[in-house]
């Protein structure tokens, strides 16, 4: 089952095209990062998901209903604008808005103490809001967000603002989320915070999707074409090979990206001309990828 679904979604904001015919499955029980760079549509495709602003063509469904007002309050969203009541104090702000989102007393008193255990603000319980520094507050959207429960959580750059620490904190809090059942979506253009997280990631750029699946096959497929080589000898003929598209110098190793080519035809080309050191086919990083994708995207775009 899909805990969300987006087929052939469009939305403009006059001649800029925001989401750009962007389909997407989520499956239930994962982790699912949206991912790009700084307006590339990842808080637009959220808000429509949420209901806040309406797609100009395509179809949403949440939990296999396409009317999301009867399934918000399986839902918590943390919005990337933070908003919570600077007056109140840490302790009656997550009552309130358990409150609001159907908790009662006697919930109440086991999940406040319980979420503010979790993101370590207990010993602030008493204090005011507006006392918080940024990270605090975030934690505290945070558990805003989640102290319902929800079986689908969906954050919006909800790392940023965070020392190591409180990342290393939150991201825990999702993985045991998930190992729980619950699907969490979060957006964001950091990619070492979605490398960790993520069982799926879509790559969105100026509003299309690039990349779409689960991380562990993306990176699998793209492994195949960057090979790290040490030799001995003189290797200037490595950059002169049919099946070399560039060469990168790393101290005495060479970083090289291949194209379709097998990369034991590589190997056996080197063994031919040298002797060989060392040979390894590079997993890269989420970060390589992409950088390397976007780039490409932007490249065919100019």
């Amino acid at each position: 089952m899909n805990a969300a679904t987006l087929e052939n979604v469009c939305k403009s904001f006059g001649q800029v095209h925001a989401v750009d015919n962007l389909s997407v499955q989520v499956p239930a029980g994962s982790v699912y990062g949206f991912l790009g760079p700084n307006g590339a549509g990842k808080t637009t495709t959220i808000r429509m998901i949420m209901n806040i602003i309406r797609p100009d063509s395509g179809r949403i469904e949440i939990f296999q209903d396409g009317q999301i007002e009867r399934v918000k309050n399986r839902i918590g969203y943390m919005p990337e604008e933070r908003g919570l009541y600077r007056k109140m104090t840490v302790r009656k702000v997550l009552a309130y808005f358990g409150a609001i989102k159907g908790l009662d007393t006697k919930e109440l008193a086991h999940r406040v103490p319980y979420w503010l255990e979790q993101v370590d603000l207990a010993g602030w319980a008493d204090k005011r809001v507006e006392e918080l520094s940024r990270g605090m507050h975030q934690k505290l959207q945070f558990a805003v967000t989640v102290i319902n429960n929800p079986e689908l959580v969906i954050l919006d750059e909800p790392f940023s603002g965070l020392d190591p620490l409180n990342q290393d904190l939150l991201k825990n809090i999702i993985l045991e989320m998930r190992n729980e059942g619950k699907t969490v979506i979060f957006s964001t253009h950091v990619m070492h915070e979605a490398e960790k997280l993520c069982d799926f990631i879509l790559l969105i750029n100026k509003g299309k999707s690039i990349l779409d699946g689960r991380l562990d096959e993306i990176r699998s497929r793209q492994s195949a074409h960057t090979v790290s080589v040490e030799l001995d000898g003189d290797a200037g003929f490595v950059e002169r090979l049919p099946m070399v598209r560039a060469v990168k110098s790393e101290g005495k190793r060479l970083d090289v990206t291949l194209t379709d080519a097998d990369t034991q035809q590589f190997l056996q080309a080197l063994m031919q001309r040298a002797r060989v050191r060392a040979f390894e086919v590079k997993v890269p990083s989420l970060h390589e990828i992409f950088v390397n994708l976007v780039g490409a995207s932007d490249a065919q775009d100019s």
